[in-house]
């Protein structure tokens, strides 16, 4: 946790914190969120896919978006580690921060859950959309849209008292 405040208190993110320039603390909280649409947009499209919207798209043609929603999320972390090493002390003090990771954790697995069991056989659009596959569709959804709301509660939500 010290090596953390260190980094906090550095010039670098005294300047992303208080410069007030557009290249700081607002280019890295865009990147953020254009990052965390398209991971979140991406998976929906997949989500809404195998849960029956869309029908006529075959399930196949969207493997090509799990690169994208890689790279994304690359985007993404790094961005989100930089916000919270600007704002460290506040954000490791939040529940709600701790809330949003566990969210993105369980949403990443259920990615790559539903890589595997339903994108990587090769027949995936010769058999019907599989119950499971449909499960992980809709907590995929819910799982994003928890990591989505945590984040914005982050801005109103407050550190908790006595929490170090």
């Amino acid at each position: 946790m010290d090596f953390i405040l260190q980094l906090q208190h550095s010039a670098v993110m005294d300047w992303v914190r208080e410069s007030g320039s557009l290249l700081g603390y607002p280019a890295i909280l865009f990147l953020h969120t254009i990052g965390l649409a398209t991971v979140a947009g991406l998976n929906g499209a997949i989500d809404l896919r195998l849960l029956g919207v869309a029908s006529r798209i075959p399930l196949a043609s969207l493997t090509r978006f799990f690169p994208f929603i890689w790279a994304a999320f690359v985007v993404t972390a790094v961005s989100g580690v930089t916000l919270l090493i600007a704002d460290a002390e506040t954000k490791l003090r939040s529940p709600v921060f701790y809330i949003k990771l566990l969210f993105i954790i369980l949403a990443l697995v259920n990615l790559q859950l539903l890589r595997k069991r339903v994108f990587a056989n090769p027949e995936v659009d010769q058999l019907p959309v599989s119950a499971q596959a449909r499960m992980l569709a809709f907590s995929s959804l819910v799982l994003w849209v928890g990591a989505t709301t945590a984040g914005r509660l982050m801005a109103y939500i407050g550190p908790v008292a006595g929490l170090k």
